[in-house]
């Protein structure tokens, strides 16, 4: 078995997560949205989901593409494919809908799903947010929330100490 093989029944396309999103507000549930590269799921990014999804009655989490993330982090990143990022993300219970993107901005994703929150982790502001994305977000009429950051805790700090490890090998 490989990592095509293992289901994902909340990893859709853009166009399935629309029609769940519209189902939902059908149903007057409030969607989040969220978005991220995800390469080494850890401490800080289940902390930040965890209290992302408490804002609303479902939690839709856009992950970078394997290529948005090499053109965002550089060569030897994504350390983790797209699928293997959307299984973990998946497995969370508090994750509803997944979808990856891999242009440099969510702008589209954010126009087709229009969210009734955006979150975004702390280490982030109103002025530091891409300003396509934010108009996108304020078109749309999102409220846009930014969760409190967990100091210590990232994908190139967690890659920098697995580095350091396996030099006193």
């Amino acid at each position: 078995m490989n990592v095509n093989d293992l289901p994902n029944p909340r990893l859709l396309s853009l166009n399935n997560a629309v029609s769940r999103r519209e189902a939902l507000r059908a149903e007057g549930k409030r969607v989040v949205l969220t978005n991220g590269c995800f390469d080494l799921l850890h401490t800080g990014h289940v902390y930040f989901l965890s209290e992302a999804a408490k804002l609303g009655d479902a939690l839709f989490i856009a992950i970078n593409s394997d290529v948005s993330v090499k053109a965002l982090k550089g060569e030897t990143r994504p350390v983790q494919s797209e699928l293997e990022r959307a299984y973990l993300l998946g497995r969370l219970d508090f994750v509803d809908t997944l979808v990856t993107f891999g242009t440099p901005r969510l702008t589209a994703e954010i126009e087709a799903l229009k969210p009734d929150v955006y979150a975004k982790a702390g280490d982030y502001t109103l002025e530091t947010l891409n300003a396509e994305e934010r108009g996108a977000l304020e078109a749309c009429g999102a409220d846009i929330q930014f969760m409190p950051f967990l100091q210590g805790y990232s994908t190139t700090s967690l890659i920098a100490k697995i580095s350091a490890a396996a030099k006193t090998f």
